[in-house]
C-alpha cells in the first residue's frame, strides 16, 4: 500500500487576486480525484490571517500566543473552504478539520482526504505539514506557495535573489535560519522549525508553484516537477 501523501497550501492561494478560488481549488479535485492513495492537506492562513492578526496588534493585543490563535483560525477557515469543494466533488473527505496532527493520521486511516489548518500557537502550518508527513512516513511533503522556487535570498528585497532547483536541508537551513517561532502572521518560504523536523527525520521536501496546478500534479504523481528538490543532507 502507498504510503499517504502530504500536501501544504500557502492561503495566499486562496485569494481571490491569485486566482478564482473556487476555480483553483475545484481543479484541485480534479486533479486528487486521479490520485492513488490517501493524502494528507493543510492549508495556511496567507493575507487573511496576517491581517486578523495586524488588526488585534492595531487594538493593543502582543501577546505571541494570543495573535497565532487569531492566525491558527484563520487557517481553520481555509481548511474549511477547501474541505467543502472537494467534498462536493465527490472525494472522501474526513469530516471536520482535525485541530492536531494525531486526529489527521487517524483520518487518514479511514479517509482518502484530510484537511486541516494550523495546530497550536509557535507551530505554523509549514511546521503542521511536515509534523504531518512524519507521522504517516510520506516520501516527500510538499509545499505550494505563491512562489516558483526556493531563492538565495528573499527576491522580494533582493533583485539578485537566485531561484535554486535542488538542495539539502541543511542548505535551506542555512537560508531560512535558527529554528526559532517568529513573530506572529510572519512569512518565510519554510518556516525554519519545520525545517529542522524534517532534519531530525531525514525528510526531504519540495517548494513548488502551487497556481500552477500542473507541477503540483507532477510532484504528486513523483514526476520531474518545476520547482525546488530538497533532499535529505
Amino acid at each position: 500500500m502507498a504510503y499517504p501523501l502530504v500536501l501544504a497550501l500557502g492561503g495566499s492561494l486562496l485569494r481571490p487576486e491569485e486566482s478564482e478560488r473556487h476555480a483553483w481549488i475545484s481543479s484541485l479535485a480534479n486533479l486528487l480525484l486521479g490520485c492513488e492513495g490517501s493524502i494528507g492537506i493543510v492549508v495556511g492562513g496567507g493575507a487573511a490571517a496576517r491581517e486578523a492578526i495586524e488588526l488585534a496588534r492595531g487594538r493593543g493585543e502582543n501577546d505571541l500566543d494570543t495573535l497565532d490563535e487569531i492566525g491558527i483560525a484563520a487557517t481553520r477557515v481555509n481548511a474549511s473552504i477547501v474541505s467543502q469543494i472537494l467534498q462536493d466533488a465527490g472525494l472522501d473527505v474526513f469530516a471536520g478539520i482535525p485541530s492536531d496532527v494525531a486526529s489527521a493520521v487517524q483520518g487518514l486511516e479511514a479517509h482518502s482526504v484530510v484537511v486541516m489548518g494550523g495546530t497550536r500557537p509557535g507551530h505554523t502550518t509549514d511546521n503542521v505539514a511536515i509534523r504531518l508527513a512524519i507521522e504517516v512516513k510520506a516520501a516527500r511533503c510538499l509545499i505550494a506557495t505563491n512562489v516558483a522556487y526556493v531563492y538565495s535570498s528573499d527576491p522580494r528585497v533582493d533583485s539578485g535573489a537566485l531561484p535554486i532547483e535542488s538542495m539539502t536541508l541543511s542548505e535551506l537551513q542555512n537560508i531560512v535560519g535558527p529554528p526559532v517561532h517568529g513573530k506572529a502572521g510572519g512569512s518565510s518560504v519554510i518556516d525554519p522549525i519545520g525545517v529542522q523536523a524534517a532534519i531530525d527525520n531525514n525528510l526531504p521536501l519540495a517548494v513548488l508553484d502551487g497556481r500552477e496546478m500542473e507541477r503540483i500534479g507532477d510532484a504528486l504523481a513523483g514526476k520531474p516537477f518545476d520547482g525546488t528538490r530538497i533532499e535529505v543532507g
